[in-house]
């Protein structure tokens, strides 16, 4: 499951809180530009951490409730859970450097 699995508001608790693996979740909508440019990225991340990172997308447009729940009033937000809690937010678009030691802080944690 290399790529980024979708993910709604009513599959979220079980795909993503409760997921064996520590999970990177990508807040985003299809008019967002910095989405676009983030999204290439996040799919590399899935490939390069198969097996130690479950990778999920969450379309806020569809699923407002997730994004209320998470605060999200910016995309692209990356969230990173690890035993279902909250371990790392990054808002904006961010070079892929940065956002894999954002992840090996919390892999490593």
């Amino acid at each position: 499951m290399a790529n980024p699995q979708e993910v709604t508001d009513t599959d979220f608790e079980t795909l993503v809180l409760q997921s064996p693996l520590p999970a990177l979740v990508d807040f985003w909508a299809p008019w967002c530009g910095p989405c676009r440019m983030v999204a290439p990225i996040v799919e590399e991340l899935a490939q390069e951490y198969e097996g130690q990172l479950a990778v999920f997308k969450v379309n806020t447009d569809d699923n407002f409730q997730t994004a209320a729940r998470y605060g999200i009033h910016s995309i692209p937000t990356l969230l990173i859970f690890k035993d279902g809690k909250l371990a790392e937010q990054v808002v904006g678009f961010r070079p892929k450097a940065e956002l894999r030691r954002r992840l090996e802080q919390v892999l490593a944690g």
